[in-house]
């Protein structure tokens, strides 16, 4: 037995091992983090079976089934945010823009005073809505400042504790609420938008909290949130939007399991992952910031727009409102036994301690 194959046979079995716990149906945060990183762990799995080609049987074949079958676990999740899966959210054609709507998602990263490289990036790209995240006082100051003129219509909720939100707007906005749905300390907007057309639509702006040492212990609260919103979703079949940084990544079981009980759609789905997270880590980097949409839209625009100093990158999204196109779309359904879950989570998170 050599020390490269002793290596080899050590890392083959942290990749084999990350990729079986991520099945676990548990909610503790260290289980739930081996769902974000399918993909550099489908791509270490792949190195790994190719340094395993020189060694000598046995040791070969069982390092490189094993790395294979990792590979092949990953590709399941991975693959429907590839260009090689059919898209979930239909082309828009061309025409009726009153009927369109541009929305960018920026978290700021509450400590990043680099306002005024965001405020460059939204005049340039001139959405309809803006959404911030994680944003203060000081922050708030400096985007009234840059946008109150053009975009009058908001909803501000400055907070110090990296769970302030803040919605810009040109369009008309109605029957605004700010609620705190899960944990009195975590925020969320839901309104009414009025297109230029005069069609409505509803808009639901979230950032639950984190899977982390320093933030939560479990995904308790996180998926709670979610699936409370995706009910919500469910019982009033409307035109809606959901946007936000979920702190979930597109591929884990909580974020399918929200689309299947609300029946949202991920425009991604077919188009590539769109990771915004971390800016500053290219290998280490998912998609946490989030637009999904029912099936009365299509997708004009979808892009990751450059970074500004947060560790988020800004997300932009042009959605198109064409309920004649709904049967278009295959819309996601939760069964019996995925509803029951959806209401056992939200049951134990709001009957538990809020712990941090």
């Amino acid at each position: 037995m050599t020390f490269s194959s002793v290596a080899l046979a050590a890392v083959t079995a942290m990749l084999l091992a990350a990729t079986l716990i991520a099945k676990l149906p548990l909610r503790w945060w260290w289980i739930r983090a081996c769902e974000f990183p399918r993909l550099q762990l489908a791509c270490a799995a792949l190195v790994t079976a190719l340094l395993s080609l020189p060694l000598d049987p046995p040791w070969r074949w069982a390092l490189l089934a094993s790395n294979l079958l990792v590979v092949v676990l990953q590709a399941r999740f991975i693959l429907p945010w590839t260009r090689l899966w059919p898209v979930q959210v239909q082309a828009a054609e061309p025409g009726q823009q009153e009927r369109c709507l541009t929305l960018l998602i920026a978290n700021v990263l509450t400590p990043n005073r680099q306002a005024s490289r965001l405020i460059e990036i939204i005049r340039q790209h001139d959405p309809d809505v803006v959404l911030t995240l994680e944003s203060d006082s000081w922050w708030q100051e400096r985007l009234d400042q840059a946008l109150e003129e053009h975009w009058p219509n908001s909803v501000k909720i400055p907070l110090d504790n990296l769970y302030g939100m803040h919605l810009y707007s040109r369009l008309p906005l109605g029957n605004t609420r700010v609620e705190w749905l899960i944990q009195d300390d975590i925020p969320s907007i839901h309104t009414e938008v009025t297109l230029t057309s005069g069609d409505r639509l509803t808009l639901h702006a979230l950032h639950p909290r984190p899977p982390a040492p320093n933030e939560s212990e479990e995904t308790l609260w996180r998926d709670a949130e979610l699936l409370l919103v995706g009910k919500e979703i469910h019982r009033h079949p409307t035109p809606t939007i959901v946007a936000g940084d979920l702190n979930d990544v597109a591929w884990s079981r909580t974020t399918r399991l929200f689309c299947r009980i609300s029946g949202m759609l991920d425009p991604r789905r077919g188009r590539g992952r769109y990771s915004t997270f971390h800016a500053r880590y290219p290998l280490l980097r998912w998609p946490l910031d989030h637009i999904f949409t029912s099936e009365h839209f299509t997708l004009k625009r979808l892009e990751r727009l450059p970074g500004f100093g947060s560790d988020h990158f800004p997300i932009l999204a042009t959605l198109c409102f064409r309920p004649s196109r709904s049967d278009e779309h295959d819309t996601p359904e939760a069964d019996g036994d995925e509803r029951a879950w959806a209401r056992q989570t939200i049951r134990e998170a709001r009957a538990r301690d809020q712990q941090t």
